[in-house]
């Protein structure tokens, strides 16, 4: 097992991307621990799908543009399973607004949720990697769009942009306690994030025409690179972006 008793966190852990991670990470042996804000009835039915599968994994309500939440969501791993491992700042929204559109409440919860927590949660993560003294990951699930412009979604552009930098300044940080930061870019998943598109036949149409593999990913090809991330084959990878998008950002901007 690639993961085996490796303790991992994920944001936004009980649907889309984060519920396949933590469904993935707990198939190679790791234990899990799932962040959530709303529908705890989904968690507890994912933590039984687990357990049923021989994994572990426990639930946490916490909202992780709140630093004190954070900094909570580290000391459950601790007081469950021992340590923490790996860190993967999921949790995400978007208003699908321009920058003559978007408010200031609009930006700020974009902010707050995207790039605060992530900034905050990797630093309460990395506090704890050193206080247990042997390293640790973080993985960001950033977006294409992180250096791709999107125009209708420009709050969502620029937390991703700052994901990006974030995870190549702080992983130069903090390698010399040997703690990585690495950025999962996605291009366009199937997740409840992209309904009103997937329920567009025109929308699909051009969208699958755009990508040059032809079709949306599925979360759990999303997960499967978290997964070798996690494992010890990508231990030299940090300050760095894996780009997952089918070729989509080869392509025109704008879709």
């Amino acid at each position: 097992m690639l993961l085996k008793d490796k303790t991992l966190v994920v944001t936004g852990g009980n649907s889309g991307i984060g519920e396949a991670i933590v469904l993935a990470a707990a198939a190679e042996g790791a234990n899990v621990v799932i962040d959530y804000v709303a529908h705890p009835e989904e968690t507890e039915s994912l933590i039984d799908r687990v357990e049923a599968a021989g994994g572990r994994a426990v639930g946490i309500e916490a909202d992780v543009s709140r630093s004190d939440d954070l900094h909570a969501m580290v000391q459950k791993a601790v007081d469950t399973f021992g340590r923490l491992d790996v860190l993967v700042n999921n949790a995400g929204i978007e208003t699908r607004t321009s920058l003559l559109e978007t408010t200031e409440a609009d930006f700020e919860k974009v902010m707050a949720i995207n790039m605060k927590s992530a900034f905050f949660g990797s630093q309460a993560a990395a506090k704890q990697f050193i206080s247990q003294g042997d390293g640790g990951l973080v993985i960001n699930i950033s977006s294409v769009h992180e250096d791709w412009p999107m125009p209708g979604n420009i709050a969502y552009c620029v937390s991703k942009g700052g994901i990006r930098m974030l995870t190549r300044t702080a992983g130069v940080e903090l390698g010399e306690h040997g703690i990585r930061m690495v950025n999962v870019a996605p291009g366009a998943v199937s997740t409840p994030i992209n309904a009103s598109t997937e329920a567009d036949p025109e929308k699909m149409k051009r969208l699958d025409a755009a990508i040059p593999l032809g079709r949306m990913a599925q979360s759990e090809e999303i997960a499967d690179v978290v997964v070798f991330l996690a494992s010890r084959g990508a231990g030299y990878m940090t300050s760095t972006t894996v780009t997952v998008d089918g070729g989509i950002s080869q392509g025109s901007v704008g879709l």
